[in-house]
């Protein structure tokens, strides 16, 4: 009983601890992206990375069920009040857990290619993708944290811009007419596919 009333008395925070909790994901988001491409990049070993990685993902994932946890609270606790913000951030949990997701699959790409990339028409969009990305985490994370909609609008419009410059990218070495080493084509394709999202 004392739990419960200690609960309620809290809720009001709820929001506010789940939005301090949608900025811990993203942090890791950007961790996990960085390990993952310095695994792709060679400068990092991937076995040196895979369990601290892995562990981070773990880590969003069980952030993720936290806010759900804790916008349910807040929802359960004030009925009909904030339910639009509260479908909206849980939405957007779903999507910074996704993130981890392909924080992984870029760190697959890196430990289980190591041909190299020779290819400079399609590395060096994907080389200024990433750089592009890991410059557009340190944005979100600020407009997360300081509930900045600008900022956000800024992010939303650059990962539009990095979209089409994927898209482009699988077009075309779709039509690629060149002879390229059929392993590496696959990982600047997957490269794209998963910095895309």
């Amino acid at each position: 009983m004392f739990r419960q009333l200690y609960s309620a008395l809290t809720s009001e925070n709820s929001i506010d601890q789940a939005y301090a909790d949608l900025t811990r994901m993203l942090e890791h988001g950007a961790w996990m992206f960085s390990r993952a491409n310095e695994v792709l990049y060679s400068t990092v070993a991937a076995e040196e990375v895979r369990e601290p990685l892995y562990e981070r993902d773990r880590a969003v994932n069980e952030l993720e069920r936290s806010i759900r946890r804790k916008v349910l609270r807040h929802l359960t606790v004030n009925p009909g009040h904030d339910v639009a913000i509260c479908l909206a951030l849980m939405s957007v949990a779903k999507d910074a857990e996704r993130i981890g997701d392909y924080c992984k699959n870029v760190f697959e790409v890196g430990a289980f290619y190591s041909e190299g990339f020779h290819v400079p028409r399609y590395q060096q969009p994907l080389d200024e993708m990433a750089d592009r990305l890991t410059g557009l985490f340190k944005e979100l994370i600020a407009a997360t944290r300081d509930s900045n909609e600008e900022k956000a609008h800024g992010v939303i419009s650059a990962t539009r811009e990095i979209r089409g410059s994927c898209d482009d990218l699988i077009e075309a070495l779709l039509g690629e007419e060149e002879t390229i080493e059929f392993h590496e084509a696959v990982a600047y394709s997957l490269l794209a596919r998963h910095y895309k999202r």
